[in-house]
């Protein structure tokens, strides 16, 4: 009889857990899809980031900070003037 792989069938959560990573990664990924999405929305309304970042009131190094993936540092607030320079709406939603 071959032997069973332990590993086969485990989750990657699961791997993530037991490291203490899956929370950083997950907090990655969300910012990269909402620093993806918000670029996107700009650059199809041709905005430029200083233009962008005058709208909301803040700096350019500001708003390079909020478009960057890596940096998880994100408030409502700062989501929610972007999102409305962009004309834009944020939803969030929490899942089981």
């Amino acid at each position: 009889m071959a032997k069973r792989n332990v590993h086969v069938g485990t989750k990657f959560d699961d791997f993530l857990v037991e490291e203490n990573h899956l929370e950083r990664s997950t907090a990655i990924a969300l910012k990269r899809v909402i620093a993806w999405q918000l670029d996107q929305a700009r650059k199809a309304q041709g905005m430029s980031k200083k233009a962008m970042a005058e709208l909301m009131g803040t700096s350019r190094s500001h708003l390079d900070r909020l478009l960057d993936s890596e940096d998880t540092g994100l408030t409502l607030e700062t989501l929610s003037r972007a999102a409305d320079v962009l004309g834009c709406r944020v939803r969030v939603e929490l899942a089981a």
